[in-house]
């Protein structure tokens, strides 16, 4: 495990977000707020660095539980946060009805896929830029939805594992529910990140670390293989898409 100065880092991102935000003309951050860990942690980092005002929250709600906008609620209370609520239900259910039927996952891919859209209708309104609340963790094994929740304009978490995320939202002040909650992507009834993946993230995070370092990760072969495939096959979603280069 790497041991971070998470005192400097709620310093340091914050400076980023801020020097990144005026570089780009932009007047502040709009982000997402799905009532989890990240969202909660990058909506944080955005206020401390451009102030409460310049941040704007957004509830998507699509076919969403309650329990959600309760956790979206709270961290937006928590930063006293101004916050506007777009749903997307009808508008999900009618494109899925103009759609020719597709498997569940591509289905439930459409909702962060019409989440992205929104935050960038509001961000391009109010000039501002969309917040990423994707981590390490999920970046690395392509754990996001291309042009959904990885369709942002900055990462201020993508250099944190997810154990990391835990212990900076901890530092940070996020709502302890909020931590504690079981991470969820709200894809479908009952979904919960780590069964998704079929690894722990304190698993997860062990061997990604040690594959980084060049080390044998301390889990089962299987596990590792897994893993590495992961990667492998998500590596498409980290790179911009590749242009043919004519050299007739």
């Amino acid at each position: 495990m790497r041991r971070l100065d998470y005192a400097a880092l709620l310093e340091a991102i914050p400076a980023w977000l801020r020097d990144y935000a005026r570089q780009a003309g932009a007047e502040g951050y709009v982000v997402g707020l799905s009532g989890g860990i990240d969202s909660s942690l990058a909506a944080t980092l955005a206020v401390r660095a451009v102030g409460v005002e310049h941040v704007l929250g957004v509830w998507l709600p699509c076919h969403s539980r309650p329990a959600d906008a309760d956790f979206a609620r709270m961290a937006a209370e928590a930063l006293g946060l101004e916050t506007v609520e777009v749903a997307l239900d009808a508008a999900y259910d009618a494109l899925l009805a103009a759609l020719p039927a597709g498997t569940p996952l591509a289905d439930a891919n459409v909702k962060p896929r019409l989440r992205m859209a929104a935050l960038y209708h509001l961000a391009q309104s109010r000039r501002r830029l969309v917040l990423g609340t994707g981590n390490k963790s999920e970046l690395m094994v392509g754990y996001f939805t291309k042009y959904g929740d990885g369709g942002v304009d900055v990462e201020p978490l993508g250099d944190l594992y997810k154990t990391e995320v835990r212990e900076l939202a901890r530092r940070a002040g996020v709502p302890q529910p909020i931590i504690e909650r079981p991470p969820t992507a709200g894809l479908w009834p009952g979904q919960t990140d780590e069964d998704e993946l079929g690894i722990s993230y304190d698993e997860l995070d062990a061997i990604l670390m040690a594959l980084e370092a060049g080390e044998e990760p301390p889990a089962s072969p299987e596990q590792v293989a897994m893993v590495r495939q992961r990667i492998a096959r998500s590596e498409h979603k980290r790179r911009m898409p590749p242009v043919f280069v004519v050299s007739l």
